[in-house]
Order: C-alpha cells, then sequence, then structure tokens
C-alpha cells in the first residue's frame, strides 16, 4: 500500500489565529501614554508591522532614547499586550476548529510568528491548540523577519513537510512574500486592520477562516505545486 506523504498548514499568530488589532494598539496607547506619546490609532495603523524601534523614533520623536531604553519600552509594551489579552482574550472565530480539523484530516500543523514566545505560548494556550501543533517558529527562533522566508522555512523543517507541499495562512503582504519566497502556497486573510489590497498577492483570498476546509488546502496546494 502506498502512503500518501503529508500536507503541511502554517498559520501566522496575530491577524490570523488571534484577532490582536485592538489589544496591540490598546498595549502601545497605555506604554507611550508613560511617555508624554498621545498614540492616536491612525499612529498606530501607519505604525503597523513596523519594529519598536522604528514606532519610538518616528513617530515618538524619542531619537534620544538607546538601545537598551527601547528594548525596555518594547518589554512593557509585549507584557501590557499579554495582560489585555489574559483578561479577555479575542480567539479569530473559525481558528480553533480549523486547526483540530486539518490534524484529524492527516495535516501537519504548525504556527510561524516572529512575535515574542511568550505572545505565541499564550495564544496557543487560550486556543487550546498544543495538541494539534507538530511545529511552532516564533522571534525567537528567526534572525530575518519578513518577507524572508526564514520563519516559514523553519516551520516546513519542524513538521518534515517539504515547502512546496506546505500552505501558509497570512493577513500581511510582508507574510504574504514570505510564504512565496520560500516555495509555498498562500491564503490571504485581511483581518482587523488589513484590506483586500493587503493581501492581494496571496493565492486564494478569505474573509473568515470558516471558509477554509481540509479539502481546500488540498486543492490550493496540489494546484500550486504544478
Amino acid at each position: 500500500m502506498v502512503v500518501s506523504k503529508p500536507f503541511g498548514v502554517i498559520f501566522d499568530v496575530d491577524g490570523v489565529l488571534i484577532d490582536s488589532y485592538d489589544p496591540h494598539f490598546q498595549s502601545w496607547r497605555e506604554i507611550a501614554s508613560g511617555y508624554g506619546v498621545d498614540y492616536t490609532e491612525a499612529m498606530f495603523a501607519y505604525g503597523f508591522g513596523r519594529t519598536s524601534r522604528e514606532i519610538v523614533a518616528t513617530q515618538w520623536n524619542r531619537t534620544d532614547l538607546t538601545e537598551a531604553q527601547i528594548r525596555e519600552i518594547d518589554d512593557a509594551k509585549e507584557a501590557a499586550y499579554r495582560r489585555i489579552v489574559a483578561a479577555a482574550f479575542p480567539a479569530m472565530p473559525g481558528a480553533r476548529d480549523l486547526v483540530a480539523a486539518l490534524h484529524t484530516a492527516g495535516f501537519k500543523v504548525a504556527v510561524g510568528s516572529s512575535g515574542p514566545p511568550e505572545n505565541v505560548d499564550l495564544a496557543i494556550e487560550k486556543l487550546g491548540l498544543a495538541a494539534w501543533l507538530d511545529g511552532k517558529v516564533t522571534g525567537r527562533d528567526v534572525t530575518r523577519g519578513k518577507p524572508d522566508p526564514q520563519v516559514f522555512l523553519i516551520a516546513a523543517e519542524k513538521l518534515g513537510v517539504p515547502p512546496e507541499r506546505c500552505a501558509v495562512v497570512e493577513d500581511a503582504p510582508a507574510g504574504i512574500e514570505a510564504a512565496h519566497a520560500a516555495g509555498m502556497a498562500c491564503v490571504g486573510f485581511p483581518s482587523t486592520g488589513r484590506t483586500l489590497d493587503d493581501v492581494k498577492a496571496a493565492d486564494l483570498i478569505v474573509h473568515s477562516l470558516a471558509e477554509l476546509s481540509p479539502e481546500a488546502f488540498r486543492e490550493l496546494i496540489g494546484r500550486h505545486a504544478r
């Protein structure tokens, strides 16, 4: 009997498994206020996806801060984010059911995020995904951020699945670019704070994770691998 090789699905975390736009905004606003900065949602939307150093230097106009001080700001911001999320976890509708369905269907499933491991672990815990995941990549595992494909290539290696048999679910242009650079199919999901234009380069666009299924991923990966 010939046993078919498994497919792999890699999920970004922020904006895919967790609707994290508002908690990230609230945590940035809280920390910024301690430095006398009124951090508006317009500023947050403009800086969405940028590093803390870029945000502090360009939006706070605080080029006087040292690297160590910026690391302190970043740590405080992420701690505030985890406190906000833990109090009222904004699970993305359909996320848990989709991961469970993929696992049951024999897919290898991983999360691939450049976020802090503490944030990723909290999302996995709150969603109850640990038993269904075969791999996890966080910001601690990578040296190059998206659009570099490193995060997804490491995830595929952890899954033991060739990149061409993997699909990525992403909400950001840099993540979609990284997935394609890794040789993977990509689902674009314009969640809170994103637009259809942000995910236009994806191979498949959905407006809800409930639109996805193991069959949809089999078809997508098969089509992409031809």
